[in-house]
């Protein structure tokens, strides 16, 4: 597990296995929203606040391994934060959904369409941590229990504190899920898109034009943002996610035209890869 703080507000812990990025967010430092810098979003508003709490706590997706989540609470405290009162989910891939174990009692909030998604789908989640579990042979001192969720409205916003986080959709990878802006801190959260370590996937009905609809979108958003923090792998500057964002929109349009033929972004073009892209091509 590694820690990084990317700005006074936002730490990226990174886990040991699959490079799964948990981002965590603070907000409420005394400025007023209408004080912040940037456009204004327009849409609905979603809102996990407490009012009577001035700062709060956001933890957005999740670490893996047992000993890494049983560390968030302590990292969270050491980092003078306050505890969370909110997670948040990119979408509904289980790597990403594990934030309950840390924290039993705090709201869960996701898109609209990964709510629709768990609800279609009960027990999947757990399903696939316990086949990833028995893989690895990890045993987990308690069992994940999503319970309900909160479907946030995205397009949107999301009150933390007197800050607001941006919500935009984000689908593609999967057919659900949404970004994350945190404009104060420059941080932009996407999900599992523009990794460095992995070629773009197809996963449980993600489409190429959805997912290079997303990747338009990302493309306007990107040049706000000094951080862009993937699902998987480093944490890009602005210049590292437009370049991999290039090489995905130019792999996926070989996919739709070339299927199996298509060419896989340099650099990335390992066995795991490799083996995604076979998957890709039954999928698309």
């Amino acid at each position: 597990m590694r820690a990084v703080l990317l700005h006074p507000d936002v730490i990226v812990v990174t886990s040991a296995v699959l490079q799964v990025n948990c981002v965590i967010v603070r907000g409420g430092d005394g400025t007023r929203p209408e004080d912040l810098d940037g456009p204004r979003h327009a849409g609905r508003s979603a809102d996990l606040r407490k009012p009577e709490q001035p700062a709060e706590t956001f933890v957005i997706d999740s670490l893996v391994l047992p000993d890494e989540i049983d560390a968030l609470p302590s990292l969270i405290e050491q980092a003078r934060f306050p505890a969370p009162s909110g997670l948040l989910a990119t979408h509904g891939d289980w790597d990403h959904l594990l934030g309950r174990l840390a924290f039993p009692r705090v709201p869960l909030g996701c898109a609209e369409s990964t709510a629709e998604r768990l609800a279609a789908s009960p027990g999947e989640v757990q399903r696939q941590l316990r086949v990833f579990d028995e893989e690895l042979m990890i045993e987990r001192p308690r069992p994940l229990v999503l319970g309900s969720v909160q479907a946030l409205p995205v397009p949107g916003r999301c009150g933390i504190g007197d800050r607001e986080l941006e919500l935009y959709p984000g689908a593609g990878h999967t057919p659900d899920g949404m970004i994350i802006v945190a404009r104060w801190a420059g941080v932009l959260t996407i999900g599992d898109h523009l990794s460095s370590i992995e070629i773009p996937t197809l996963n449980d009905g993600g489409e190429i034009d959805t997912y290079l609809a997303t990747l338009e979108r990302l493309r306007g958003l990107i040049p706000q943002a000094q951080h862009v923090v993937p699902g998987h792998g480093p944490v890009l500057n602005s210049d590292r996610a437009l370049t991999l964002l290039e090489e995905d929109a130019c792999y996926l349009r070989a996919l739709a035209e070339h299927g199996v033929e298509a060419e896989l972004p340099a650099g990335r073009r390992k066995v795991a890869n490799r083996r995604w892209h076979s998957q890709n091509v039954r999928g698309s």
